[in-house]
């Protein structure tokens, strides 16, 4: 319902009171909840929430009704009351790893209140004593700890929030397993309510006991010139990677990232994957990219999702056979074809995916390959290169220069 009010000699609109109000809740419970929150709680006839946040607020006037499960039930018990006061609590800030995001893609804006309170990550950052825009800020709820990994840089301070009480020491673990031993870990438990703890050791002298299931850990990373981190650069040494040797080449990788031209958000069709070096680095340039890998054999595909999970729990899916697995595939924003190219129909049904602006680079080295492209650059323009690469390599006692099979590289945007 619109109220139609007239002020000053001009129409305004006034829309009605939110039909459900999202509050977010400390550890404090009740007691550290804005009068306005408060009477969003107290007003509402029914309350959701898990059991832990119900045990914060205790009696409240509405029917308390916890979290259905499995979890991706509860949106639509909540929209089914539209219309009745509903309260949601969430932890602390909703649209930081909370339930936000999800809500605000169902329900408009002018029928939902927002009331946050102050995120573990914020009340961390002040524990600390660490500018929040300098930290890196990760979830290792229900995911893996190689998340972490791309932001594993020399002095780096990194918030991540817990899967439970035993993920302190799995960070720890794994920081020593990649040479970070002395690495700074602090476990912050209970934030911001009356059972609060903040405990520090290093990652290789980890020994902290009975922690507490919500638990956030800031590490300080502390680097030596045997640490495994992760280069910035695009091309990656192949030791990087999981291969059985069909893998692009580092320097060929880099060219090949660059004539992608990868923005945020953009999907890749990596055909013809191989290990999925290339599709692993499309993805490390912006944590919202997303690639699909196209790989026929079993024991390559394995691979790539060993990669993809050990160089930063990408967003990397494998797929099977290309262009048979095309079918039903969301349209890519690039495509790379570094295998196949000379297969009846497999270009043609890539170029009929790719979106219009998309951009699509393949490599070759044979002359079948080359002839292919040549006949294709005639037909859609683009650009041809031939990349040649020499490394150094012993000839008997001394060294000489072994010239790597050259690459033939073709790029097209589609009309």
């Amino acid at each position: 319902m619109v109220a139609v009010l007239r002020e000053s000699g001009v129409l305004s609109s006034r829309q009605a009171e939110p039909w459900l109000s999202l509050v977010g809740l400390g550890e404090d419970g009740a007691a550290g909840l804005s009068r306005e929150a408060l009477a969003a709680l107290n007003g509402a006839e029914i309350v959701f929430g898990g059991e832990r946040h119900i045990a914060l607020v205790g009696e409240v006037a509405g029917e308390l009704r916890p979290w259905p499960q499995p979890f991706r039930n509860a949106l639509p018990q909540i929209l089914r009351e539209r219309g009745r006061k509903v309260c949601v609590l969430a932890t602390s800030d909703p649209f930081h790893y909370g339930i936000g995001s999800s809500l605000s893609r169902a329900i408009p804006p002018e029928e939902m209140r927002v009331i946050p309170q102050p995120s573990s990550f914020a009340m961390a950052c002040t524990r600390m004593r660490w500018p929040q825009e300098e930290c890196a800020l990760v979830s290792l709820h229900g995911r893996t700890l190689y998340r972490i990994v791309p932001h594993l840089q020399p002095g780096a301070h990194i918030l991540a929030l817990s899967w439970d009480e035993t993920t302190p020491r799995a960070v720890a673990e794994f920081l020593t397993s990649r040479g970070l031993g002395g690495s700074r870990i602090v476990v912050l438990e209970s934030l911001g309510g009356p059972r609060e703890r903040v405990r520090e050791t290093r990652a290789d002298a980890f020994a902290l006991g009975e922690v507490v299931p919500l638990n956030l850990i800031a590490i300080e990373v502390v680097a030596d010139r045997c640490s495994r981190i992760l280069p910035l650069a695009p091309g990656l040494d192949e030791e990087w990677f999981a291969h059985d040797g069909q893998i692009t080449k580092s320097e060929i990788r880099a060219i090949t990232i660059s004539a992608l031209a990868p923005r945020g958000g953009e999907l890749l069709w990596d055909v013809g994957a191989g290990s999925g070096s290339v599709c692993v680095e499309w993805c490390q340039r912006h944590f919202r990219n997303r690639a699909i890998a196209f790989e026929a054999k079993p024991e390559r595909a394995e691979r790539i999702a060993r990669n993809k999970l050990e160089l930063g729990g990408l967003s990397v899916e494998v797929a099977g056979e290309a262009p048979a697995d095309f079918v039903g595939r969301e349209a890519p924003d690039a495509v790379f074809i570094g295998g196949g190219l000379t297969e009846e129909g497999l270009f043609e049904a890539a170029w009929a995916a790719l979106k219009p602006g998309g951009r699509l680079v393949a490599n070759v080295v044979t002359l079948e390959g080359e002839a292919k492209l040549a006949a294709l650059h005639a037909e859609h323009g683009g650009s041809l290169r031939r990349i040649s690469i020499d490394r150094l390599a012993p000839v008997g006692g001394k060294h000489g220069w072994r010239p790597a099979m050259p690459v033939t590289q073709w790029r097209v945007e589609k009309p």
